[in-house]
């Protein structure tokens, strides 16, 4: 029965015109899908050949991008923070990789300034030694043994002005001096261009985190599954143990050395703790600058002063290696700290000192591996306040 209202034909029913189901069911597949499995190999061989030769291409400069990434991995949660209470802007990324820039600019400035007096006072020394020799100091007197053969000795070799003149003049060379000068103004050159590239690699990589992170999670996961991703979170923490347990570690042993300098009469007792906090962000390596520090106290006469730095030294050293950093290290990334010392060491050999951060992160990642292929259940990266993709 006719109403006598014609209505519209459903859009089922319009011709011309089919129904979104129909449309799904009918439209073409993704091209992934038509592609076949040589074709998707042939993508994956020509996506590798464009990595590899990219990688060949930044070699150069590698080591900066690296060092990019690691201040950005460090300064991430923090800046997150900043972020959700200010906004996305670009001062925010600014501010932050100047405070990172003037965390390695103002005492590296200091220390060449330093530097800079102490060499122009060793040449004064140099020359009144070329002329006068080097007296033997007071306490050569009262050793506990070998006395006379370490007296005899000096009084031949350092107390002679012509003996010394010989021993300079076999060393001192005018192609030698230039050479040097060219090896340390390539050197200066070069470390200040990739440490420029490593600030405006933060810089960029602070300002687009979000999205950046957002793909290579995308990518994690259609390329290692969900388990990507955990190894991804694995590696950060890592580097976040690391920077807790050697950077922030080493600078306490500074400060605590340059406290007992100070007390001990050492010459330039902040630059000594400097050097010391530096030094103690590898395992093992701040006995060498104690023991130099104890040695100039011990040439100014103070015997009591050189063997109390020394005494103290060794006992902070003992206390952050083998009971603040395991604790540190370890609990933050569950891994032994024997894996964390033999990244350490062997990424400070391999990387030099960007070895610190890449040599535990390595070792994190094959640990993760290594729990993932041995354990029936399921492993999961610990988990913090402040992650990476927060």
């Amino acid at each position: 029965m006719k109403t006598g209202v014609d209505h519209p034909p459903s859009s089922a029913q319009r011709p011309g015109k089919p129904s979104r189901r129909r449309a799904a069911e009918t439209a073409p597949p993704p091209p992934e899908e038509m592609s076949s499995p040589a074709q998707r190999r042939a993508r994956a061989l020509l996506g590798v050949f464009f990595v590899l030769l990219a990688l060949y291409t930044l070699q150069s400069f590698l080591p900066a991008l690296l060092w990019g990434c690691v201040f950005a991995i460090a300064c991430w949660p923090l800046y997150r923070h900043a972020e959700q209470r200010w906004g996305h802007s670009n001062w925010i990324p600014a501010l932050f990789t100047l405070f990172v820039a003037l965390i390695f600019l103002i005492p590296m400035s200091y220390l060449a300034v330093k530097t800079a007096e102490e060499a122009q006072g060793a040449l004064h020394w140099l020359d009144s030694v070329r002329h006068e020799g080097v007296p033997a100091p007071p306490w050569l007197g009262d050793l506990p043994f070998l006395q006379t053969t370490i007296a005899n000795a000096w009084e031949k070799y350092l107390a002679d002005p012509q003996q010394l003149n010989q021993i300079f003049h076999s060393l001192d060379t005018g192609g030698h001096r230039v050479a040097v000068t060219k090896q340390v103004t390539s050197l200066i050159l070069r470390r200040s261009t990739l440490f420029l590239f490593s600030i405006l690699t933060l810089f960029f990589l602070l300002r687009d985190g979000a999205s950046i992170i957002a793909r290579l999670i995308t990518v994690s996961e259609r390329t290692f599954g969900q388990r990507g991703e955990i190894i991804a979170r694995q590696i950060i923490f890592s580097i976040h143990g690391t920077i807790a347990g050697l950077v922030f570690v080493g600078l306490g042993e500074g400060f605590v050395m340059g406290v007992v300098y100070a007390f001990a009469g050492t010459p330039q007792p902040i630059l000594f703790s400097f050097l010391t906090g530096v030094a103690a962000m590898i395992p093992f390596l701040a006995l060498p600058t104690v023991m130099v520090a104890a040695l100039l106290v011990l040439i100014q006469g103070k015997m009591v002063a050189a063997c109390l730095i020394i005494a103290i030294g060794c006992l902070v050293i003992f206390i952050a290696d083998h009971f603040v950093r395991p604790v540190i290290i370890g609990g933050t990334i569950r891994m032994p700290f024997l894996w964390v010392l033999l990244g350490i060491l062997g990424g400070v050999e391999s990387w030099g000192l960007l070895g610190l951060f890449l040599g535990p992160a390595i070792m994190a990642a094959l640990h993760m591996l290594w729990r993932m292929w041995s354990n029936t259940e399921t492993v999961s990266a610990p988990r913090r306040k402040n992650e990476m993709a927060s």
